[in-house]
């Protein structure tokens, strides 16, 4: 009976993706130059030699060549007849791409070449040279299995007997899913309202008891009610944990774990790697983190696109590398970790950063900002860039790159759609690392709901920090504008009411200490001030009307809408938008202020905390100074280096070079001998403001004393 080997391609294809993964971690490392033991030289072996055998039971002659060729030169690695190099590793990781597509075209044999790419065969055999005669006749066909012999006539033959195996696995259209994750989400909706009946017979109880006082008549109507109250708030607590439990698993059916993303694209950044001319190493980690899969099919041209940036822009040519004392093999790394309620990606590289004088130049030339506020950006707004609208820093139209489109993209999916953030840091000369942050699931996702203005407003828990209580006394104001100081950064606050142009109820008090909900994104954080709290718990995000979406500024604040137990339409805002409402609210003032005269003095501030400089900016401006920034201790150094400041403000932890560094190296410049140096940092122990003074500073004020007058009062002290 002739065997169907088509029911085993798919294991096929499932346990060759496996060995992949595997496979690719060994010789990424060898690509690194990082030694590897016998015992993965053996695995890698052994990867090589089950994928040949499994393709040649199943007739795949072309991955069995392939693999055949790629199990010859392992075996000269293992037998130390061929020594290990990046160069070598960078062939085998081409043969590793090519295996991986041959396997993923396996389910469907008559897409399969007849032999694989023969320059990639070539250049295996020979540096398999001693076994080349060997791999010149492994593509023969193996032999066919012999058929049984069949039984001598009249002996006697066992009846044949039906032997039913249950499977492990069944196959599930992905509509059947999603539709089930759909009556899932509608379910877990009709349970809140489940449990606003549960509230309203609460208060109806309490209504029956004062009327007991009157009319005790109604005891033992009263005691039924009770009772039947009770019992129905057992059923929705039940309910409850068995919605919750059918919620999970649901949502588990549809979770992928990243690896399934992360190790195409991987192939695919070293393939543009080598059509670039550039040598790229490409490593995963964290692929074993699951998400649901329409957030992994959405991440997946974003995530391509970044590893295209980062392979174009910038991983530089080997002969540049070296030039730079770098090794000549670029390298990526994309990573994922758990992050609260979502996850974490992580996209680094080891290349040249970001080009900032390119940049600013690029977006004043297509108009993006005005040739007057290029000077004036920071370093972070100057990355910010990249994501705006028809940026591009390429002068060649390419597929790769220059067409004008592509980041913007990615931040509207990762934000609009996804509900998460991104955020991009660099050091020049060294590399450049983007961050996205994206929920689990979209179909599911945890909410804080509150009151602002009379109305109930939502956020997703991924963009909250903390809720706190502070009295509004006890802050500080800056240029107008509240601030609180929390872990050693300044907090601005703004009243979510007054942001969102609503009306507080006509006598309505303001609470002593109101609630405050702390914002954040990887730049900047914010402390809305609103009304209560009103409810935290996983609810189901329907998206806006396409109507909605185009209606500025709707469209910009609301991300979607959730319904409560009461059939009130609650709209989700969005934690992104709401930061740069908020950055506008504040520049308001200045933009209508009349500006320093020329002659103010001329301070440099240095924290690498954005809200802190730009509080302290403020401060200072508003008081008659000219203010610039720096955002760490290094690039401070460089500014100084380049003009003359009357004073400098520096925080003292920092990367690359902290405060004191700071203080201490601008003392040995004969041009900050005696110039103003005043610390404001969190450190208040003895020994810190005895280092201060030991380096040179003037002024040690303490972040967790700030009061809105002591650092202008120091500084009018030390230069007028």
């Amino acid at each position: 009976m002739a065997i169907d080997l088509q029911r085993f391609l798919q294991r096929f294809v499932t346990e060759s993706h496996g060995h992949l993964g595997e496979l690719e971690a060994q010789l990424s490392a060898m690509a690194r130059d990082e030694p590897l033991g016998r015992d993965d030289l053996d695995a890698a072996f052994r990867t090589a030699h089950t994928i040949k055998g499994s393709a040649r039971m199943l007739k795949l002659g072309v991955i069995a060549e392939i693999a055949h060729a790629l199990e010859d030169v392992l075996g000269a690695l293992r037998e130390a007849r061929l020594a290990p190099s990046p160069e070598l590793a960078a062939t085998l990781l081409e043969c590793h791409d090519a295996i991986g597509d041959l396997v993923a075209a396996a389910t469907t044999p008559e897409r399969l070449p007849a032999h694989p790419d023969p320059a990639l065969l070539a250049r295996l055999l020979e540096h398999a040279a001693p076994t080349a005669a060997a791999a010149q006749t492994h593509a023969a066909p193996a032999p066919e299995p012999t058929p049984a012999a069949a039984p001598p006539p009249g002996d006697a033959r066992t009846p044949p007997r039906l032997d039913l195996r249950p499977t492990e696995t069944v196959r599930v259209g992905l509509d059947k899913l999603d539709g089930l994750i759909r009556l899932m989400g509608e379910l877990i909706a009709t349970q809140g309202r489940y449990r606003q009946r549960l509230l309203e017979a609460r208060a109806l109880d309490v209504e029956l008891a004062r009327l007991l006082e009157d009319h005790p008549a109604l005891a033992e109507h009263v005691a039924g009610r009770q009772r039947f109250t009770r019992a129905l708030r057992d059923l929705v607590q039940e309910q409850e944990r068995l919605t919750s439990e059918l919620g999970d698993c649901a949502l588990g059916l549809r979770m992928l774990p990243l690896a399934t993303l992360f190790e195409p694209i991987a192939r695919i950044a070293r393939e543009q790697g080598r059509a670039l001319g550039k040598q790229v190493d490409c490593h995963a980690s964290g692929g074993e983190i699951e998400l649901d899969r329409h957030i992994v099919e959405r991440l997946g041209d974003a995530l391509v696109h970044l590893l295209s940036n980062a392979v174009d822009h910038g991983i530089e040519s080997p002969e540049a590398r070296r030039g730079a004392g770098k090794p000549a093999l670029g390298r990526i790394e994309i990573s994922a970790r758990k992050d609260g309620a979502g996850v974490a990606i992580d996209i680094r590289d080891d290349g040249r950063g970001l080009d900032r004088a390119r940049i600013l130049e690029r977006a004043v030339r297509q108009g993006l900002v005005e040739p007057e506020q290029a000077a004036a950006l920071e370093p972070t707004q100057v990355a910010e860039l990249i994501f705006r609208p028809g940026f591009s820093t390429s002068e060649l139209v390419t597929e790769v790159s220059g067409r004008g489109v592509g980041m913007d993209v990615v931040r509207r999916t990762v934000v609009e759609e996804l509900h998460g953030t991104i955020a991009v840091t660099d050091t020049p000369g060294q590399g450049t690392r983007l961050t996205l942050k994206v929920p689990l699931s979209l179909a599911l996702m945890r909410v804080l709901l509150f009151e602002a203005g009379s109305r109930v407003f939502a956020l997703t828990a991924q963009h909250v920090e903390r809720l706190i209580r502070v009295a509004l006394d006890t802050t500080l104001q800056v240029a107008g504008q509240p601030t609180l100081t929390l872990d050693g950064t300044c907090l601005p606050l703004i009243t979510l009411s007054a942001l969102l142009g609503l009306e507080r109820e006509t006598g309505a008090p303001s609470p002593p200490a109101p609630l405050i909900i702390v914002i954040g994104t990887a730049r900047a954080k914010l402390g809305l001030i609103v009304d209560r709290l009103v409810d935290e718990r996983d609810m189901v995000i329907k998206p806006l009307p396409a109507h909605m979406r185009a209606l500025a500024p709707v469209g910009e604040l609301v991300g979607g809408f959730v319904t409560t137990g009461d059939e009130t339409l609650v709209s989700v805002l969005q934690a992104p938008a709401l930061l740069a409402a908020a950055r506008l609210e504040a520049d308001a003032p200045a933009r209508d202020a009349t500006t320093a005269p020329a002659s103010a003095h001329h301070v440099l501030v240095v924290d690498d905390s954005l809200n802190t400089r730009e509080i302290e900016r403020d401060l200072l401006e508003s008081s008659g100074y000219r203010v610039t920034l720096a955002e760490d201790g290094l690039e401070a150094l460089d500014k100084a280096q380049r003009q003359r400041f009357d004073a400098v403000v520096s925080d003292v932890e920092m990367p690359g070079l902290d405060g004191f560094s700071l203080t201490a190296r601008l003392r040995e410049n004969s041009d900050y001998r005696t110039t103003p140096i005043v610390i404001v940092t969190s450190r208040a122990d003895e020994a810190d403001r005895r280092r201060g003074i030991e380096v040179g500073a003037n002024a040690y004020i303490v972040k967790g004393d700030f009061a809105q007058s002591s650092l202008v009062d120091t500084l009018r002290g030390l230069i007028g």
